[in-house]
């Protein structure tokens, strides 16, 4: 693993609420180590009001945050990514561009918070339970001793944390 900051790519279907969460999340626990980045391979052209009132109510700056394709992020001048995590199971079933630099993947599914229904804060709760499931999953990845961890057990680990309190069916049946 790289020295300097490793490039991390957040996928899920349509870019709109999971990934954009979790990168959000990494770009400030990771800040310095990490630099974190989200699309999806059928995004919806918005970012879901829900993420970016919570993340704004939790102090996160959401001006740059747009839903975007994957094909962004495959192509010339795109930056090289050391890991790849997928978080909703739509997008892990998907054949994935081929990331240059082979970056280590794994799945870390948890439940869509766009799907939600209720009374605004019983949305807002959803979404703050998936904050708070990213919140978790990110904590641990960003305090494993990444430089010095062999890449099948840096693998194993990933898995791991993608099988955390809250995952989907698909994240715990990972093998």
């Amino acid at each position: 693993m790289p020295d300097g900051t490793c490039n991390v790519l957040f996928l899920c279907t349509h870019n709109s609420a999971r990934s954009v969460i979790a990168e959000a999340i990494l770009n400030k626990l990771g800040r310095g180590r990490f630099r974190a980045f989200s699309a999806g391979s059928q995004p919806s052209g918005r970012v879901n009001p829900h993420a970016l009132r919570m993340l704004e109510g939790l102090g996160y700056d959401v001006s740059g945050f747009r839903s975007k394709s994957w094909d962004e992020f495959a192509g010339p001048g795109a930056p090289a990514f050391d890991f790849v995590f997928t978080v909703c199971d739509d997008a892990a079933s998907e054949t994935c561009p081929v990331w240059p630099g082979q970056p280590m993947t794994a799945h870390w599914g948890i439940p869509d918070p766009s799907r939600a229904t209720g009374t605004e804060a019983e949305i807002a709760n959803v979404f703050n339970e998936t904050h708070r499931m990213l919140w978790m999953r990110i904590g641990v990845f960003v305090e494993l001793p990444i430089a010095s961890l062999e890449r099948l057990t840096l693998q194993g680990r990933l898995k791991e944390i993608g099988r955390m309190d809250g995952a989907t069916r698909r994240a715990t049946d990972q093998a």
